[in-house]
């Protein structure tokens, strides 16, 4: 997948879905089923255009301690009008693929360009890789701050993006008050960082969770930020970072300044520019990863 698809072509792909008329609003809610051992079976169906699939992901936070990936699954991709299958992909790549490519579209019409970036990142498995690697697809970066409960993997993945040009370190959660660009990419259920320390006009990534409790981010910041989502049902449904600062009092229903939609069309001037911090929270989608899985599918062939 890594050879068809570069991440800012992913990114390409999700916007070309938006920008043809495909509606994150009317995407299917995932269903999502409990099993023995305490972890989820995930089912995420999609249709639009030429093609439909469907996603059955797993996840088993038992698996790292057994030396397997927390995430597993795979997709079906199907042609639209006769439901015939026409490829099967595995599908924790798809979702270490399309979960960056998401973050680096809303990237490029929230983060600043025009100058290196000081980037923080918490978080040290697939995804801290695959956003790093995404990120630096759209921004150049001045350094980067790893955080992550494991000292040895936070290192690795510091070590890693010193290959890749910035410098680059281990930190703490405070790292947050310097940083341009964060980005919580975690199995966190409660918030990484004081929120008050983030300046304004940074931006905050947040896509570790899609429980209605789990949060990445606290209340702080939420109630000072501009939020963007992928889809307002779906945040509103999902996004613990949202809904537990909304069960607080502390924000309405209509703390949400807009989509990503919105943002590729262009329907939020100003987005990026403005004096307080930027929330982008996302809980993953089914109409995502049929939007990168058709992009590989056409790729390959």
């Amino acid at each position: 997948m890594a050879a068809l698809l570069r991440p800012a072509e992913a990114a390409d792909a999700l916007a070309a879905a938006l920008r043809g008329g495909l509606d994150p609003e009317d995407c299917p809610p995932r269903s999502a089923i409990a099993v023995p051992g305490g972890g989820e079976l995930l089912l995420m169906p999609a249709a639009s255009g030429a093609y439909a699939g469907v996603k059955i992901a797993g996840v088993a936070p038992g698996n790292p301690a057994r030396g397997l990936p927390r995430i597993t699954g795979s997709y079906l991709l199907l042609d639209g009008p006769t439901l015939r299958p026409v490829a099967r992909m595995d599908g924790a790549a798809l979702t270490t693929l399309r979960t960056p490519a998401v973050s680096a579209l809303a990237l490029r019409h929230l983060a600043p360009a025009g100058r290196p970036l000081g980037l923080v990142l918490f978080g040290s498995g697939p995804q801290a890789y695959g956003h790093l690697d995404a990120v630096l697809a759209e921004r150049e970066l001045a350094d980067v701050v790893v955080v992550a409960r494991d000292g040895e993997r936070a290192e690795r993945l510091a070590a890693y993006a010193r290959t890749l040009g910035p410098a680059a370190r281990t930190g703490a959660p405070h790292d947050v008050a310097d940083a341009d660009l964060v980005v919580c990419c975690t199995t966190a259920r409660e918030p990484l960082f004081d929120g008050r320390l983030v300046r304004p006009g940074a931006v905050v990534v947040a896509v570790g969770s899609h429980e209605p409790t789990a949060r990445e981010t606290d209340t702080a910041l939420v109630r000072r930020a501009a939020v963007y989502v992928e889809s307002r049902a779906a945040a509103l449904r999902e996004a613990g970072d949202l809904l537990v600062p909304e069960a607080e009092g502390a924000i309405g229903p209509g703390h949400i300044t807009g989509t990503l939609a919105d943002l590729v069309a262009g329907r939020l001037p100003g987005a990026g520019e403005r004096g307080c911090p930027q929330l982008f929270k996302s809980v993953g989608m089914a109409w995502e990863d049929l939007a990168v899985a058709v992009a590989l599918y056409e790729a390959a062939r």
